[in-house]
């Protein structure tokens, strides 16, 4: 290419600083409409029925998986599954769960409060910075953390909104034991993790018994043997009541 030949701009299709409409334009009725139909909306609702909840008088269920409160859950023999790693702390983006860890060794005569080395000794979850996002609840590597479908939360203090641990724990079902108290003898935490521990055993009821012998937990004791009773029964010739005796003339 020659060095004098001149670099022409290449036609534009407007002008510099004109506006060119390059979306096809409404013609005919919908040219007519396009002011108004950005209410389409608007005007398709205004003729359906309405549908108000009389919450709270009338409760709809939530859906299976709904992100409410959380609960921190047990094992079948009442252990706690949380294992203290703070995993969950780590995982929240809002910095809502406070987490600290102790070890189960420090506990007296071999109880454990969670299979395991250690435990969550501090549990806590402020709803006035929780999004309810559920990372938590991937985050923890024993199920511990899950999350129900309660939604009603709201309350009068703030300090009322920051839920410890006593708030979260489920709740004891039938047949388990509150923790402290050993694990199941020849186990370890692979087995409660599998799912092969099913409830408490004896040796479990036996450490209870004996460190809180109050404890409501605790199954009722086997009732000790009847005393015998011996039934006596009267030869057939004789009555069973003496006769009155005659009075005296």
């Amino acid at each position: 290419m020659a060095d004098d030949q001149k670099h022409e701009p290449r036609p534009g299709p407007s002008a510099p600083g004109e506006y060119t409409q390059r979306r096809p334009q409404a013609k005919g009725l919908r040219e007519a409409l396009a002011p108004v139909a950005g209410f389409g909306v608007t005007f398709s609702s205004m003729f359906r029925p309405t549908v108000t909840e009389q919450y709270p008088r009338q409760k709809v269920p939530t859906k299976p998986r709904y992100h409410g409160r959380h609960q921190l859950n047990r094992y079948p023999d009442g252990l706690e599954k949380c294992i203290g790693c703070e995993l969950c702390a780590w995982a929240c983006p809002a910095d809502a769960i406070y987490v600290e860890g102790a070890d189960n060794a420090d506990l007296p005569d071999g109880g454990h409060m969670s299979p395991g080395e250690r435990y969550g000794r501090v549990y806590q979850i402020n709803y006035l910075r929780c999004i309810f996002c559920g990372l938590c609840i991937e985050a923890c590597p024993t199920r511990a953390l899950t999350m129900t479908n309660e939604y009603e939360l709201a309350g009068p203090t703030r300090e009322g909104m920051i839920w410890e641990k006593q708030d979260l724990l489920a709740p004891l079902r039938e047949g388990m034991l509150a923790a402290p108290h050993p694990m199941v003898p020849g186990t370890s935490d692979t087995e409660y993790y599998r799912g092969e521990v099913t409830g408490p055993v004896a040796e479990q009821v036996e450490w209870v018994r004996e460190h809180r012998p109050d404890d409501p937990t605790l199954p009722p004791e086997p009732a000790g043997p009847q005393p015998e009773v011996r039934r006596v029964t009267q030869p057939s010739g004789r009555s069973a009541r003496p006769s009155a005796r005659k009075g005296a003339r």
